[in-house]
C-alpha cells in the first residue's frame, strides 16, 4: 500500500490551493454562508470550468474519468478552505446512483449536464424518522397506471433549493430494501422545498411531495431494486467526503496550533503551557486519523478491493469523531476569540458539526464496518 501522491495529484492540490487562497479568503466565506442561499454560483462556475465537477464521471458521459484518490487530493483542500457546494451530492452522490443503476439513456441523458455542472441533482433520503438505513425511508410511491404518485416528507436534504432535479428515494414495497429512486423536477406541480434554520454548514431543506406525479420512466433501475445502487454511490461519495472533513480538521489544527506561539499570557506563549499542548496534540491527533484513513479508503476503492467498504465506513466514523474533536481541541485553545465569527474557526466548527451525521454517523458506519466484517468471515 503506497499512499504518497503522484506528480499528477500533487500538481491538482497546489492548483487547488492557489485557487481557494484567491477565490475563498475567510471574510468570503463568511459572506456566502450568511447569504440566503449559502451558494456562490460565481465559484461554481469557476469550479465547472476547472473540470472538477466531472473529475469522477466516466468520459463517455462527459466526464474526466479520474480515480476516486484524485478527486480526494482536490476535495480535502476545499475542506481545508471552508468551501461549501453540492460538489459530492450532485456530480457523485446522485451522479453515480445514476451510473450504478440507470438506463443508458438516463445516463446519456443526465450525465454530461452534472459533469460541466450546468444541472445540479440532490438525493432527498432522510426524513423526520432521522437514518440512512434502507429501513428509515417510510415517503411512499403509489403506482397509478403508468405512473408513480409520492407523498410525504424529506429533511435535511441539500441543496434543494438550488438543485435542479431531486432524486427522491421512495418505499415502493414493504420489504426492507423494497426502495426505489425517481428523478423529480424540483419544479414540478406539488414539489415545495423550505430552508431549515440552525447552526448548519452547507444548506439543508425540507422538501415536502404533495401527490407528485412521474412517469415510471423516471426511476433510476428497477422499482424496488434501488438500494443496491444507493449503497455503492454512497460509499464513493463517503469516499470523498472523509477527505474534505479532514481538510477541515488540519485547518483546525494549524490555527490552534499557530495561535499557541502568538497568544502571550504571563509574558510567555501560551504554548509553552502544558494544558494548552494537550488541546494541540489532540487537534493534530485526530486530524492526522481523519486524513490516513480517508486516503486508505481510496486507495481501497480505487483498487477495487473486496473490503472497500470497510475502509471507507471505517474512515468516516474515525472522521465523523475526529473533525468535531480537532474543532473543540482548537476552540479550547483559542478561548473567546475562537467564537468571534469574523475569526473564523467557526467555518470549521459548524461544518464539523453538519458532516459528522451527513451520509451516516460514526455509530451507524461502525454497526455497519460489524457487519461486512461478519458477512465476509
Amino acid at each position: 500500500m503506497d499512499l504518497s501522491f503522484t506528480e499528477t495529484q500533487t500538481m491538482m492540490r497546489d492548483t487547488a490551493t492557489r485557487f481557494f487562497e484567491t477565490e475563498l479568503p475567510k471574510a468570503r466565506v463568511r459572506e456566502i454562508d450568511d447569504s440566503d442561499t449559502g451558494f456562490s454560483s460565481e465559484i461554481w462556475q469557476k469550479i465547472s470550468d476547472l473540470g472538477w465537477t466531472g473529475m469522477v464521471i466516466p468520459e463517455q458521459y462527459g466526464g474526466a474519468g479520474n480515480n476516486f484518490t484524485d478527486l480526494g487530493c482536490v476535495t480535502e483542500i476545499m475542506g481545508y478552505h471552508a468551501c461549501s457546494i453540492p460538489l459530492w451530492d450532485s456530480c457523485v452522490l446522485s451522479a453515480h446512483i445514476i451510473l450504478e443503476g440507470g438506463s443508458e439513456e438516463q445516463k446519456q441523458s443526465y450525465l454530461p449536464g452534472i459533469a460541466r455542472g450546468q444541472q445540479i441533482f440532490t438525493l432527498a433520503f432522510t426524513e423526520p424518522e432521522y437514518g440512512w438505513s434502507a429501513k428509515s425511508v417510510k415517503l411512499e410511491a403509489t403506482k397509478s397506471g403508468d405512473n408513480y404518485v409520492l407523498n410525504g416528507t424529506k429533511l435535511f436534504v441539500p441543496w434543494a433549493h438550488v438543485a435542479d432535479q431531486i432524486l427522491v428515494v421512495a418505499r415502493t414495497s414493504q420489504a426492507e430494501e423494497g426502495i426505489s429512486v425517481f428523478v423529480v423536477d424540483k419544479g414540478a406541480k406539488g414539489v415545495t422545498t423550505r430552508l431549515q434554520s440552525g447552526w448548519l454548514g452547507d444548506k439543508v431543506c425540507e422538501v415536502t411531495l404533495d401527490n407528485v406525479e412521474v412517469p415510471a420512466s423516471s426511476a433510476i433501475g428497477a422499482i424496488d431494486g434501488a438500494w443496491g445502487s444507493i449503497e455503492a454511490a454512497r460509499d464513493k461519495t463517503v469516499s470523498v467526503l472523509n477527505t474534505y472533513m479532514a481538510g477541515g480538521a488540519q485547518k483546525a489544527y494549524e490555527m490552534c496550533r499557530d495561535y499557541s506561539t502568538e497568544r502571550i499570557a504571563f509574558g510567555v506563549p501560551i504554548g509553552t503551557f502544558q494544558r494548552v499542548q494537550d488541546h494541540i496534540i489532540v487537534a493534530l491527533t485526530e486530524a492526522e486519523a481523519s486524513k490516513w484513513t480517508a486516503y486508505e479508503a481510496l486507495w481501497r476503492l480505487d483498487s477495487g478491493r473486496d473490503d472497500a467498504s470497510t475502509g471507507i465506513s471505517m474512515a468516516k466514523a474515525v472522521a465523523s469523531e475526529g473533525f468535531p474533536k480537532a474543532c473543540d481541541a482548537s476552540h479550547n485553545v483559542h478561548a473567546g476569540i475562537g467564537v468571534d465569527l469574523d475569526f473564523g474557526l467557526t467555518h470549521y466548527t459548524v461544518r464539523s458539526r453538519t458532516f459528522q451525521h451527513y451520509l451516516g454517523d460514526a455509530i451507524y458506519h461502525r454497526a455497519r464496518m460489524a457487519k461486512l466484517m461478519s458477512v465476509s468471515n
